[in-house]
């Protein structure tokens, strides 16, 4: 991992994970270019909760909201961005890599055309932190979320990158601590974590990217050719080496879910700040999949823990799971 600061600590705050460091971003520099006539914030429509229900919420406040389309591949076109900044535009959030589809989105280019309309970039780079190389010069962004247990460092740690002259508001009022940005006592311990954690990571993260990687493309290709009924949503490149996200037909996603825990085998049928909703995945239901697909979606992701041992067990187990839960419904699918 790379993330460079211009070795100025003063463009780093700490907070306590990635929904606040989104929600930093966005309050903050709504509420700081509110006096400027410029209401209106875009975003992906695949973006994590802590950015889609943030935009929600000030939109009910009176901010102008509009959401980025993304086709089957699960990117945001430029051209779409293009379409809808305005001189009103404060503020543009689209994510580094998807949570639940892995597809790394076209930031660089995206930043180039907010910023050609005096608008602020936001990138959300929870889910890339650690995982593939990210230096915020290049990116070109004004504003970069991160979250310390992403890559192996404590929970509750996070911190938002904030570009020397861009204007954001504090959302947290209290004393002068982080510069005047964000009130409360500093949580020592993790911030220590963070850094030791980002030390490690930066260290291994090319070697770990092409180990992950290698994993995660073994187990895609063994679960779409041995098991009848599956396919890949997303694209293959560009994406995160750790993520994948198949759909298997004619099964619900919660009874393949629950089904692979019992074998001891974690997997998740989308964002795990999702947790506890019975609704599709509003990634795929954005990709436009037919409605059976986003229902019958998992997302599989892989780490620093894993080995291809436990990516051999996988690929044993799931097609007689498959088979048994399909012959339940005595539904049949082309091989």
């Amino acid at each position: 991992m790379r993330i460079y600061f211009d070795h100025n600590a003063t463009e780093v705050v700490f907070t306590s994970g990635g929904t606040e460091s989104d929600n930093f971003a966005l309050r903050g520099v709504a509420e700081a270019l509110e006096p400027t006539g410029r209401r209106h914030l875009i975003a992906s429509s695949i973006e994590h909760e802590a950015v889609l229900v943030t935009l929600r919420a000030l939109a009910r406040r009176g901010w102008k909201v509009t959401l980025l389309p993304v086709d089957a591949s699960g990117i945001v076109q430029p051209a779409t961005l293009e379409q809808a900044v305005t001189a009103d535009t404060a503020i543009v959030s689209v994510m580094h890599a998807n949570n639940e589809i892995g597809t790394i989105q076209p930031v660089a280019e995206l930043a180039r055309i907010a910023r050609a309309h005096g608008a602020l970039m936001h990138t959300d780079a929870v889910q890339s932190i650690g995982k593939i190389a990210v230096d915020v010069r290049t990116l070109g962004v004004d504003l970069l979320s991160l979250s310390a247990h992403k890559f192996n460092g404590p929970k509750g740690a996070g911190a938002l990158w904030i570009k020397r002259g861009a204007r954001v508001t504090s959302i947290v009022t209290g004393g002068k601590h982080e510069r005047s940005r964000r009130a409360g006592t500093e949580n020592v311990a993790g911030i220590a974590g963070l850094g030791v954690a980002a030390k490690l990571a930066a260290k291994k993260v090319t070697t770990e990217a092409l180990r992950i990687g290698a994993l995660r493309d073994r187990l895609e290709s063994e679960i779409l050719a041995h098991v009848p009924g599956t396919a890949l949503n997303g694209v293959r490149e560009p994406r995160v080496p750790n993520t994948t996200n198949i759909s298997f037909e004619a099964i619900e996603a919660e009874s393949l879910l629950i089904a692979l825990d019992l074998e001891g085998v974690a997997v998740s049928t989308g964002s795990a700040c999702s947790s506890g909703t019975l609704e599709p995945s509003h990634v795929l239901r954005a990709m436009g999949l037919p409605s059976p697909r986003t229902q019958n979606s998992i997302r599989l992701s892989l780490g620093a823990g894993n080995t291809e041992a436990e990516v051999d067990f996988v690929v044993s187990k799931l097609p007689g799971i498959v088979d048994k839960l399909r012959s339940l419904t005595r539904t049949k699918v082309r091989a």
